[in-house]
């Protein structure tokens, strides 16, 4: 599992040049940080398993999402638009699928706790 999310640090809502994008991944999985690579082959839906061989899951927010588009923009070094045509040519090609979407950051959170998670700096 992994997904983008950010990390109110004691506030509400944080300012968006304060919120900080973290990463979601089951505790099984040994990286602390990723590079941007990976990121980039995770969240095109390129890379479907961990290094260990376990099956990944990505979540992401919807492509409108300020949260999304920011970690899109300084993770990953795309816009949303382009990873959803990514995701478009995987499914349609039948290639791959298109990672889980989420409604916003409250429904991801519901939806994580099914599967065992740490947050990745």
């Amino acid at each position: 599992m992994l997904a983008a999310a950010h990390a109110c640090h004691g506030q509400a809502e944080p300012a968006e040049s304060l919120a900080v994008i973290v990463l979601v991944a089951h505790p099984d999985i040994e990286h602390s940080a990723l590079p941007r690579d990976a990121l980039r082959a995770m969240f095109a839906m390129r890379q479907r398993t961990w290094p260990n061989g376990q099956a990944m899951q990505v979540f992401v927010l919807p492509n409108r999402d300020t949260v999304h588009a920011r970690f899109a923009k300084e993770m990953l070094a795309v816009y949303p638009h382009q990873l959803q045509l990514a995701w478009d040519r995987m499914v349609f090609s039948g290639m791959g699928q298109a990672p889980h979407r989420v409604r916003d950051q409250v429904d991801m959170r519901e939806q994580l706790p099914a599967l065992p998670a740490r947050w990745l700096p």
